[in-house]
């Protein structure tokens, strides 16, 4: 397991990553001196009890916000150096409460994520719609794709707007807490689509509330109080002290079927 301080010595080649990135709000430090890389293939986790910083993390890897000391790099380069429609084409990014027109229909819906591909004149052609089409067959609503967002349920909504974001065929992409509002077949059907979606290249970072679903993941990262504590194997961050030290509860951690599982409790 690696301290969350000084893991990057450089500028992050051939991915998307944090040096020593420190943000304040209004005169409060949100983040502090954070280094983190996220990889191509790579599916990385972010765990953290509520306020640790995880969202306000997301929104600068994504160009969204400046760090107030230190910089983001994409492949290499400053993210500051990149336009916003080619930051677009490289990063796609689905918030915690993304809203959603509810006037569209699901195939209208997943094309707005061609949107840093079509330039100022907004036309579409075919590399955009068969963009589309694999965005909605990936994430399995091509069935329902003249229906409008409001008559879906919750999980089909939200496989939507990944579809949405998948379309732009982006590298890397940013999920803040995609799970928070689903059943647990739901998460787990939505958590085989993210791991499936690293199997073909995509470098992934998903911010998570539950430390149990980060089992499957490449390395999870947790921030406490704006500071990155650990990164590491899921195996070597979930233990029982760094647990017991961040939420001041008692746990225990059991193995099955090679993953760690959290219990609440002596």
């Amino acid at each position: 397991m690696s301290e969350g301080k000084g893991v990057i010595e450089g500028p992050v080649v051939g991915g998307l990553g944090a040096l020593e990135v420190s943000f304040a709000y209004r005169g409060r430090a949100v983040l502090e001196d954070i280094s983190l890389e996220l990889r191509p293939r790579e599916w990385l986790v972010l765990l953290g009890p509520n306020g640790s910083g995880k969202s306000t993390l997301l929104r600068l890897l994504a160009g969204l916000l400046k760090p107030t000391r230190g910089g983001v790099y994409l492949g290499g380069r400053p993210l500051g150096g990149y336009s916003s429609w080619l930051r677009g084409q490289q990063i796609a990014f689905l918030p915690q409460n993304g809203g959603y027109p509810e006037d569209l229909t699901v195939e209208e819906v997943v094309a707005l994520g061609r949107t840093p591909h079509l330039g100022l004149l907004g036309r579409g052609g075919r590399a955009d719609w068969e963009a589309v089409e694999w965005a909605m067959q990936q994430t399995q609503v091509s069935g329902f794709r003249h229906r409008l967002l409001p008559t879906l349920s919750g999980g089909e909504r939200q496989r939507v707007l990944l579809a949405r974001a998948l379309a732009a065929r982006p590298r890397f992409l940013l999920l803040d807490e995609p799970t928070n509002h689903l059943d647990l077949h739901h998460q787990a059907e939505f958590l085989a689509l993210v791991a499936g979606l690293r199997a073909q290249g995509l470098g992934i970072l998903t911010v998570l509330h539950d430390p149990n679903l980060a089992g499957k993941a490449d390395r999870v990262a947790f921030l406490s109080e704006g500071r990155l504590l650990a990164q590491g194997r899921p195996g070597e961050v979930l233990s029982e002290a760094l647990l017991q030290q961040v939420y001041g509860r008692q746990v225990r951690v059991r193995w099955l079927e090679g993953q760690p599982v959290v219990l609440l409790g002596g």
